[in-house]
């Protein structure tokens, strides 16, 4: 059992790099099959909490490490992606995929409500912070759910059964789009909708895309790495300020850091800053730590409930999918914004492409921009969602 703090740390953002390689290493048509089921975000979820299960690390003797570790990097992550957020670009998407991009993330807010009052009975009345912080994630990606669950203060273990209906309910839904993204031409024909817009768009961003590529410089690294915890640090002691203050109160350290961590990424997002390569790399490196640390202390013995959960996922995501093809029959939405729409909410950066790729490779960089809008509205949208749960608890 591993008790030292530095050795703890190691191994499990070991192990995460090592699932992370997975797909690079193996490449045959069955291993393609299997990662699209179980892509390595899910296997550092499932198998961090196995390992942590078997007790490969004590639990009591390694929390010292956990909690200096999780926050920072969390804040320096959310920072980074953040970064590659330039509002001025989302306007081009147009109204069409912008009201598509809301009508997700308030129909997928109102499915955690509906949903968690149906269930609470099953999934315990306290429920309601583990949803809320999987809404975020479910609004935007999993930076947006830690920084909740953060703000919210969620232990761990109860996290747990969020992780486990996130990864399966998730991937389904992801499976579930790739299929119906076939059906294109007999849904935008239900909905006799126009996609000349959305077709110009992409191919003018995807060569706005072409001029920007730059290669990624140790420079670059130097400087994001350093600017993305000094972020982190300054926006942490602010928001133990600012929280200190009676008239600012209202909310506690970990929510002002949140929020000054996320003004400070868009605002700088719009400056030459947020051009500097490296971001993407480097936020999805904290991002797969955040993700291993969080998982590396939810035990999976005090799982027994899980199915109650899973139950609770498809009650969310059937609300939503109905919410959206009623949306899409008034509106006139073609299927490629109501899925990228969806899936940007609920897959974010990671998934959201490769469906907007799927459908036209010149609107991948729209995907990319709409799963980048989520963590924008994510914490936000995901605080909301837990504070009107919270009522019916």
């Amino acid at each position: 059992m591993i008790t030292n703090g530095f050795l703890y740390l190691a191994t499990i953002i070991f192990i995460a790099a090592l699932l992370i390689c997975l797909p690079k290493i193996f490449k045959g048509k069955a291993a393609k099959k299997i990662f699209q089921f179980a892509p390595p975000i899910v296997l550092i979820y499932l198998g961090l909490m196995v390992l942590c299960t078997v007790k490969l690390w004590d639990l009591d003797a390694t929390a010292e490490t956990y909690s200096a570790m999780k926050n920072p990097i969390l804040y320096a992550m959310l920072f980074l992606m953040l970064l590659r957020c330039d509002l001025r670009k989302i306007i081009k998407l147009g109204p069409k995929m912008l009201i598509g991009f809301f009508s997700a993330t308030i129909s997928i807010g109102l499915g955690f409500v509906v949903a968690f009052v149906i269930m609470k009975g099953a999934i315990g009345a306290d429920a309601w912070q583990s949803l809320g912080a999987l809404c975020g994630s479910w609004m935007g990606g999993g930076g947006n759910m830690l920084a909740i669950q953060s703000a919210l203060n969620v232990d761990e273990n109860a996290m747990g059964y969020a992780l486990v209906m996130d990864s399966i309910c998730a991937t389904l839904y992801v499976m579930f789009l790739l299929w119906a993204i076939g059906f294109s031409k007999k849904f935008n024909k239900w909905t006799k909708a126009d996609t000349k817009t959305i077709d110009s768009v992409g191919e003018s961003l995807a060569t706005e895309a072409a001029k920007n590529n730059k290669p990624i410089t140790f420079q670059n690294i130097s400087i994001l790495i350093g600017s993305a915890l000094m972020v982190s640090a300054g926006s942490s002691l602010l928001g133990d300020l600012l929280a200190s203050i009676p008239q600012l109160a209202i909310f506690d350290k970990a929510t002002w850091t949140v929020l000054i961590v996320t003004f400070a990424g868009i605002l700088l997002a719009l400056t030459p800053f947020g051009k500097i390569s490296g971001t993407e790399e480097l936020s999805n490196t904290m991002l797969y730590i955040v993700i291993a640390l969080i998982a590396s202390r939810a035990d999976l013995s005090a799982m027994g409930n899980a199915p109650m959960w899973l139950l609770t996922g498809l009650i969310i995501l059937v609300i939503h999918i109905v919410i959206m093809l009623i949306l899409a029959k008034l509106l006139h939405l073609d299927i490629f914004t109501c899925a990228v729409a969806s899936l940007a909410n609920i897959g974010g950066t990671a998934t959201a492409p490769v469906l907007a790729g799927s459908y036209s490779s010149a609107l991948v960089p729209v995907g990319i921009i709409m799963a980048l809008l989520g963590y924008v509205v994510g914490t936000g949208g995901g605080l909301l969602v837990a504070q009107l749960m919270s009522m019916f608890a």
